[in-house]
């Protein structure tokens, strides 16, 4: 055996582990998936019946699927607009030069760090139709005509579960924009502020250009994070049996735990999949287009 045969092997070798870990926790498990999306199977008897394509074709037509990737797309719409400009402008002011910026830094970080069941379940008590602190503050302050049954309400429920995320969530945004503002060279700004740049003109002509792939990637988190939350719902409002607060990932474990249809489970899990990577790829292309305009 050569010199550069042998090298080559020993690469390979060392390369070896991470390979079988990908191919045994994601390869394999997405072709079973795969495989399993073409029965009809309960997930406890052995037998299993070929139905080919019917799975998917069942889900073109279901109009609870459809609805809670609307759900779902709702509470992203929110977290795309609330969460990240909160995020964005949090981090804008502690980019400065402000007095306690340490301290807002790792404050504005807690909530991402907490529990989503934890979370869930004090939002549930705040937001809560008969002794919650929210309706109790409004009546305090003689607000009676907003007492409400916040999560009971079909017209409330999911704008209280998307503004619960997005208050959950915003730490990430702010912590990578913070990151990527910290990039930016300080000369950049002192020369347009020689030119007489103003606030905003510093903040369109300089900030924004050179934070666009900080932007994508966020966007692109924010979405994957968003279309797919769940736990924080089961914790609020119970398992997505809500019809009005279900979401995809929820309407999958329905299938499965539910209805015990283990392959109409794993068709809508490939379908969403597909539609995450279809819109994580179209943003990323959008974002390039962006940059080079």
């Amino acid at each position: 055996m050569n010199g550069k045969l042998k090298s080559t092997l020993i690469n390979y070798l060392f390369v070896l582990p991470a390979v079988l870990i990908f191919a045994i926790f994601y390869i394999y498990p997405f072709l079973k998936v795969f495989q399993l999306s073409m029965v009809e199977w309960d997930g406890i008897l052995p037998t299993m019946q070929f139905i080919g394509l019917d799975n998917f074709k069942e889900i073109m037509q279901d109009k609870i699927w459809w609805d809670s990737m609307w759900h779902a797309g709702y509470i992203t719409l929110i977290a795309l607009t609330f969460q990240n400009g909160l995020a964005l402008l949090l981090a804008l002011v502690c980019d400065r030069e402000i007095k306690g910026r340490n301290f807002f830094r790792v404050l504005f970080f807690v909530p991402p760090i907490l529990s989503e069941v934890v979370v869930g379940l004090v939002w549930q008590w705040i937001l809560d139709g008969n002794y919650g602190i929210l309706n109790n503050l409004l009546s305090s302050i003689g607000l009676h005509s907003l007492v409400h049954n916040w999560l009971s309400d079909p017209k409330t429920a999911l704008t209280c579960i998307a503004i619960v995320h997005s208050w959950k969530g915003f730490g990430w945004g702010f912590i990578i924009m913070l990151a990527g503002l910290q990039t930016i060279p300080r000369q950049l700004y002192e020369a347009a502020r020689v030119d007489g740049a103003g606030s905003w003109q510093m903040f369109s002509k300089v900030t924004l250009p050179l934070m666009i792939p900080v932007f994508s990637m966020v966007v692109i988190l924010t979405i994957l994070g968003s279309m797919q939350v769940f736990v924080l719902i089961i914790a609020m409002v119970g398992q997505g049996l809500v019809y009005h607060t279900t979401v995809p990932v929820l309407r999958i474990l329905g299938a499965m735990t539910g209805s015990s249809r283990f392959g109409y489970a794993c068709a809508q899990g490939i379908i969403f999949g597909l539609i995450l990577i279809i819109i994580s790829f179209t943003q990323k292309k959008f974002s390039e287009k962006i940059k080079q305009a």
